[in-house]
């Protein structure tokens, strides 16, 4: 899928209110200005015990690809030893980690993307993980409402 096929689906998807789920993504789309929103992003991520361990511009490569934009962020956050600990007992699952979201700028307004914990699940059906999955599908989407709101 290329950049404009995904970038597209995502803005049709994030017309919507709430964060929705398609395609093993969550969405959601805020009225705040991109500056306001990564403010309220990074405090909602905290707020919930984790910590962010690092912001990533993309927008060189968004370039590339004639998408031009300088508000365009992906926010990665994890809590440290809960990582430890699941990537100790299942160490596939380090490409999934931290938790990452997207956050971008379209007009006045944001847009939030992340992978939907529950499509992970899908490749790692131990029941023991079930719980740590559907958690961070809730604090995923408690953090999008809060930029949202």
């Amino acid at each position: 899928m290329n950049l404009r096929n995904w970038l597209a689906g995502v803005l049709a998807l994030a017309c919507l209110n709430a964060p929705v789920a398609a395609d093993g993504l969550l969405m959601a789309r805020s009225d705040k200005s991109f500056p306001e929103a990564m403010t309220v992003l990074q405090s909602a991520i905290s707020a919930r015990g984790y910590t962010i361990t690092r912001l990533q511009q993309v927008n060189e490569n968004l370039e590339r690809r004639d998408y031009k934009s300088d508000m365009y962020r992906v926010v990665y956050f994890g809590k440290y030893e809960e990582v430890k600990q699941v990537t100790a007992a299942h160490p596939e699952l380090m490409a999934f980690l931290p938790l990452s979201i997207t956050i971008f700028a379209e007009g006045d307004e944001s847009i939030m993307v992340a992978s939907h914990p529950q499509t992970i699940s899908e490749f790692y059906p131990d029941a023991a993980l079930k719980p740590m999955f559907d958690r961070w599908e809730k604090d995923i989407e408690a953090i999008m409402d809060e930029v949202r709101e």
